[in-house]
């Protein structure tokens, strides 16, 4: 009975809610069970929510738990087996007015539960679809990357062309170099020959001494004339 809301507004007009006559309207209510052992005080013109009372009795029972005057009352429902021992059943809150069934414990976490899987569920299919037109785009903008690169290459190629052209025909009109400048008087300058001089006498210098491969060999090795 949780999809239930209990409110008697002639009654609120009627009479104050606190805590001496907020059990006479929560009886007004469905959610109350007349079999409950208040209702055999009331019989009595007994308080219904007098404990001492009640702790001598067994079966069901309604006891107020939380009072917050003049807007909140919370109403457990239990079975009593001794004074001692009681099993709560249900609880019941009366808000500004309005009668609530408390929901069980069990079916508030498998509410929050499935709440939480369905928007974690509708999170990843809107990632999953994102995903999806990123990868899209980054085919696309690769396509359009390759395309402008080979545009670009092709451009540079006909300008490397261009400016060797410009680089031939500038050439072309400049005047041809000088002769270089004559040397100092008493100069004389070295022959070809006179400059491999040296590098042929290093060269003869690093090579080690020749060998007769003939004599290296031994006796044995040596021809023989007859």
């Amino acid at each position: 009975m949780t999809g239930i809301c209990f409110r008697d507004q002639l009654w609120l007009n009627t009479y104050p809610l606190d805590r001496n006559l907020v059990f006479d309207y929560f009886a007004l209510s469905p959610f109350y069970d007349i079999t409950c052992n208040n209702e055999s005080l009331r019989s009595r013109q007994i308080h219904p929510l007098d404990m001492s009372q009640l702790m001598m009795m067994t079966g069901m029972e309604y006891v107020l738990s939380e009072v917050m005057e003049p807007h909140l009352f919370v109403m457990r429902k239990q079975r009593r087996s001794n004074s001692d021992k009681v099993d709560h059943l249900l609880a019941y809150y009366i808000l500004d007015g309005s009668i609530y069934q408390a929901p069980l414990l069990g079916n508030v976490f498998a509410s929050r539960i499935s709440r939480t899987m369905h928007h974690i569920s509708k999170a990843f299919s809107i990632a999953c679809s994102k995903l999806e037109k990123i990868g899209n785009a980054e085919t696309e903008s690769d396509a359009a990357a390759s395309e402008s690169k080979t545009q670009k290459e092709a451009v540079d190629f006909k300008e490397l062309m261009r400016i060797d052209k410009i680089l031939v025909n500038l050439q072309k009109k400049l005047p041809p170099a000088p002769p270089p400048p004559p040397y100092p008087e008493g100069y004389v300058p070295p022959s070809a020959s006179e400059e491999k001089a040296p590098d042929d006498l290093l060269a003869s210098e690093a090579l080690p001494p020749v060998i007769d491969p003939i004599i290296d060999q031994g006796p044995a090795k040596r021809p023989r004339f007859q």
